[in-house]
């Protein structure tokens, strides 16, 4: 798949899985937000809890999964505590979670999956 090909892919994913957290009760707050050293796909809120939600679409559930080893998410953290600050409320509990969007499966959303 060339770049522009994936780019949009990518892009088409964020907004299925922006709409799926929707629907599960979060705020959106930020898409693609960008820092020094990352970006993080989805800023959202859900009451006292603020997630950085990376999202991959690939063909297979273990695909999906494979792609976020743990180097990318080591560069997620590292956006998201950069980009906390501008989120954050005092008392929030912060968290990363990846948000798996595979053809014919409903989203697979997991919660805290960064254990530092």
């Amino acid at each position: 798949m060339n770049r522009q090909k994936a780019e949009k892919r990518g892009r088409g994913a964020e907004t299925f899985a922006c709409w799926y957290l929707r629907l599960k009760g979060w705020r959106i707050l930020a898409r693609r937000a960008r820092v020094a050293g990352g970006e993080v796909d989805i800023v959202a809120r859900r009451g006292r809890t603020l997630a950085f939600v990376e999202v991959k679409a690939r063909g297979t559930s273990e695909a999906a999964e494979f792609a976020l080893d743990r180097y990318r998410l080591r560069r997620v953290a590292v956006a998201a505590e950069r980009l906390a600050p501008r989120f954050m409320n005092a008392g929030d509990d912060v968290r990363i979670d990846a948000l798996y969007i595979v053809p014919g499966k409903l989203p697979r959303h997991l919660p805290d999956v960064w254990q530092g």
